[in-house]
């Protein structure tokens, strides 16, 4: 009763962004009283009377308002609106990514310290000129590699964002390690450092100066595969984590998240630099710990993501459960389950895009192809090699790209085991009493099973969350045209 009174003794109220109301009093001088700011993020709450600022008050700010706690800091480190401009996974997801940057920091000044002491830092005998050649050609071997690797799987990067992203820092850790081996084997030093920066991200220290009492230009050279499959992805991140438009602000703010986590990890580094020159034994131990550290971190940061589109992992994920159990998978659930060390090489299983050329080389084929195909797509079934090939139509969109990718993925479960609806039951125990059954035949029912199928799983995974307006599959730009029928244009 107490707290229904004073909901009604309440002047006003006002709220910032998802945080907690407080409301305002009136006090006995006719002046405003507001209640403290409360942030369920943060842990502050309960109520306070605040005295009110007159217009000469004195501090900043709007008059008769108090500043929320932390609201500097936030402004500073994290997107305007936050939480509710960002998705719900951002916060766990920065909290580990930070703490992999500052191992990755720590390790890499490791790294840079060994390679400065291979090329001949501190050794007043070495050669100017040959530090200068081995810089670089250890940074156009990063270029070359950043080249090549952004032609071979530049477009591949999208469609399993989060395992690009563990794969990236999991090659940088191994780069590293390389730097850190090569001072232990002067005659194959040069040779080491190339191999370790085609994979990093390279933060090139390029010789300013001397040998002796070098002085260096630091410059950071991102131009390597790791810094190619670490930023297309963490660009597709941004785009998943940015829910009112503001990627920029979002991306912004995680690059100022990042420099401040650089800057610990640099004060951090000043102070343990003197004691890896003491002897390798203590360098090589911290590192191990460091990409420990960085490896279950990233990992975890990884995981803590959620991701509303589907791409093959998800949607195989999906499918299965929906086939076996009749429901639908939220986006939650099948994050948390879809693996993350794959990605490097390409599924053979499902091919979407393909030319056509590759599956026809006669009339008959093309009439087998194209017959019992109502959709604008057609899709070819090698019962051997376990592999679906789809050609789509000029026509095909989003709804149709997942719908092929379905009707791939179940003819995939066809030829195993487990629970399968009725329609599909009856249909594997045909091709199973049947082994040499027209492929095209089975495509072709399939279809008819499809019919029924697909729009209730589809409204499924709309009911569950996931954007079926888009999706993360891996398609070639292929597309075809096609008469539905070609016996009245033949015969």
């Amino acid at each position: 009763m107490a707290d229904c009174a004073n909901l009604e003794s309440q002047l006003c109220s006002e709220q910032f962004g998802s945080g907690a109301a407080r409301g305002c009093l009136a006090a006995a001088d006719g002046s405003l009283q507001w209640e403290a700011w409360g942030w369920r993020w943060w842990g502050f709450s309960g109520p306070f009377t605040a005295k009110p600022q007159g217009r000469d008050g004195g501090g900043g700010g709007t008059p008769g308002t108090a500043s929320p706690p932390l609201s500097g800091l936030m402004t500073v480190f994290l997107p305007q609106g936050f939480p509710d401009s960002v998705s719900p996974d951002y916060l766990p997801y920065q909290l580990w990514d930070s703490v992999q940057a500052f191992a990755s920091s720590l390790s890499g000044s490791l790294a840079t310290h060994a390679v400065l002491l291979g090329i001949g830092v501190g050794n007043a005998k070495a050669s100017v000129s040959a530090a200068t050649a081995t810089w670089l050609v250890k940074d156009s071997t990063g270029m070359l590699g950043r080249i090549i690797f952004a032609w071979w799987k530049g477009t591949k990067l999208d469609c399993n964002a989060k395992q690009w992203r563990l794969f990236a820092d999991i090659l940088n850790d191994v780069a590293m390690f390389l730097e850190i081996m090569a001072p232990i084997y002067p005659i194959f030093f040069t040779m080491t450092v190339c191999t370790s920066n085609l994979a990093k991200v390279s933060t090139s220290r390029a010789p300013y100066t001397c040998l002796g009492g070098a002085v260096f230009e630091l410059t950071w050279s991102p131009q390597c595969i790791v810094s190619v499959a670490g930023g297309a992805t963490r660009a597709a991140l941004t785009m998943h984590q940015a829910r009112r438009n503001n990627m920029a602000d979002v991306s912004a703010k995680d690059s100022s998240q990042e420099t401040l986590v650089n800057l610990a990890g640099l004060l951090v580094s000043l102070l343990m630099l003197p004691l890896v020159s003491a002897g390798p034994g203590f360098s090589l131990g911290c590192f191990f710990f460091l990409t420990v550290l960085h490896i279950y971190a990233n990992y975890r940061a990884v995981r803590a993501l959620v991701l509303e589109t589907l791409n093959e992992g998800r949607l195989r994920l999906v499918l299965k459960h929906f086939l076996q159990r009749g429901e639908v998978l939220g986006p939650t659930s099948a994050n948390q389950m879809e693996p993350l060390w794959t990605g490097f090489w390409p599924s053979l299983s499902l091919c979407l895009g393909v030319p056509l050329h590759r599956l026809i080389s006669s009339v008959f084929e093309l009439q087998q192809l194209v017959e019992g195909h109502q959709e604008p797509y057609l899709l070819h079934w090698d019962k051997s090699q376990r592999r679906v090939q789809v050609v789509l139509s000029q026509m095909a969109g989003p709804e149709t790209i997942l719908r092929a990718a379905i009707h791939g993925l179940v003819l995939e479960a066809l030829q195993g085991e487990g629970p399968l609806p009725r329609e599909l039951t009856e249909l594997r125990n045909q091709i199973w009493a049947d082994p040499e059954k027209e492929s095209w035949v089975i495509v072709r029912e399939t279809h008819q099973v499809l019919d029924k199928l697909f729009p209730k799983f589809l409204k499924g995974l709309q009911d569950a969350g996931w954007k079926t307006e888009k999706h993360q599959l891996e398609v070639d730009e292929w597309r075809a045209t096609w008469l539905l029928s070609l016996e009245k244009k033949i015969f």
